[in-house]
């Protein structure tokens, strides 16, 4: 049986150059799933959400993937960190940048996350 979403734990570090996600799925279940994501593909979406407009469509996992000829997994764990660190708001699964240059803050905490190779 799958666990709720509020039970699971996420964690995001930096390995080998690469965003790498793990998600534990809580409640006692042991199973865990790991994603990756390069530098260049981090890069890539947040400069697509940057460059993305505040008011208007937004834009989307599937936009992005397609677009830059990414790995939609790879797209997602980018989209994943920048969520959970608050520089993209979602609404109706419409993606629009949180911040006034999420590129930058993106680049931020990437390489916060490199300082000393800490989990976070």
């Amino acid at each position: 049986m799958r666990s709720s979403l509020k039970n699971r734990s996420v964690v995001f570090f930096v390995q080998d150059g690469c965003l790498v996600r793990i998600v534990a799925e809580g409640g006692g279940d042991d199973r865990t799933y790991t994603h990756r994501c390069t530098r260049e593909v981090f890069e890539a979406v947040a400069h697509a959400i940057a460059e993305t407009p505040r008011q208007g469509t937004g834009t989307s996992l599937m936009e992005i993937a397609r677009q830059e000829k990414f790995p939609f997994t790879q797209v997602n764990v980018a989209l994943e960190f920048l969520k959970e660190r608050g520089l993209v708001d979602v609404c109706h699964r419409r993606c629009y940048p949180a911040t006034r240059d999420v590129y930058l803050d993106a680049m931020v905490d990437y390489h916060a996350l490199t300082d000393g190779d800490k989990m976070v």
